[in-house]
């Protein structure tokens, strides 16, 4: 048996793969095509049941792994840049989450930018979780989670839940969280080199074609702007993000804030790894590790008797 790639040789392999499917993309390489690639990049489909659901009109999946409980939700929101992802290419990682917190997972497919600018994919964020509310699901049996645009999602439907005076979830768990789309933190230089796949200029460019003219510093859509007394409302969030990420300081910057103001978040800042590492668990055993320290959050807050680890 061969022994396992250091860290750095396994991250390297990723981040090469990744890299390959990004360098077949040409200026008229059309947005479907770039979504099948993305999928493709992301094919495994993790051990788990799924089943296909109209949720209010939005299409949403529900992924169980073996054992998974039925009264304990995380509503899923997918990353992408509001552009990409699906419900195909987070399978793997609805399902590893699905296995390590004992709940049900809800994939959410909402609508996709350019051709459903925001409010779009918010509206759709907040039907699914008044259908789970519909379905009997109380707020304390639900989590909310994300990646990246997925993350700006989840924290963005808490926002909204809070302006309307509804309950909030049990938690959220967020991953390489967008939460400031003006690209103003200050990892945007000192992680530049570090990154390999996203600069503030394509970040900048992904946050126009999502927001429709609407305002970037707008806290109903860059979460790290809202008021820190709000921030505080919302309930235990853990955020994990890697060192060499430019949107490391989104994390960290809104952590920081929600802390000062009384908050309930933790921050966890995985050394050497890339934007949703998580998303590659066959390849990196930091991806593991931090799936099973979010099924060990998620679980406590759901309240599932947690076995691993």
């Amino acid at each position: 048996m061969s022994s396992p790639m250091p860290a750095a040789a396994s991250v390297e392999a990723v981040i090469a793969r990744v890299k390959a499917t990004y360098g077949r993309w040409r200026r008229d390489t059309t947005v479907a095509q770039m979504r099948a690639d993305w999928d493709a990049m992301f094919a495994a489909p993790g051990e788990a049941d799924v089943e296909d659901v109209d949720a209010a009109g939005v299409p949403c999946r529900w992924v169980r792994a073996r054992g998974a409980r039925r009264d304990r939700a995380i509503a899923y929101f997918h990353g992408g840049g509001f552009r990409m992802g699906s419900l195909d290419s987070h399978r793997e990682l609805m399902a590893c989450l699905s296995a390590t917190s004992g709940a049900s997972v809800l994939g959410v497919g909402y609508r996709l930018a350019p051709e459903h600018p925001h409010p779009a994919a918010q509206a759709d964020a907040l039907a699914a979780f008044g259908w789970l509310r519909g379905q009997g699901f109380q707020p304390e049996h639900i989590a909310l989670a994300g990646d990246s645009a997925g993350a700006n999602l989840a924290l963005c439907t808490m926002l909204a839940l809070h302006d309307r005076r509804k309950p909030q979830p049990a938690a959220g768990f967020l991953m390489s969280a967008w939460t400031d789309l003006t690209a103003s933190g200050a990892s945007y230089e000192t992680r530049a080199a570090a990154d390999p796949m996203h600069q503030r200029p394509m970040i900048l460019a992904i946050a126009r074609g999502y927001l429709g003219g609407a305002d970037a510093a707008d806290p109903r859509v860059s979460p790290l702007m809202a008021d820190a007394s709000v921030l505080a409302a919302l309930p235990p969030m853990l955020l994990q993000v890697g060192d060499r990420e430019t949107v490391l300081s989104d994390s960290e910057q809104f952590v920081q804030k929600a802390l000062t103001a009384g908050g309930r978040a933790e921050l966890q800042v995985w050394p050497g790894m890339i934007h949703v590492f998580q998303q590659f668990p066959a390849e990196l055993p930091e991806a593991r590790e931090a799936i099973d320290a979010a099924g060990r959050f998620l679980a406590a807050h759901l309240g599932i008797r947690h076995s691993r680890g």
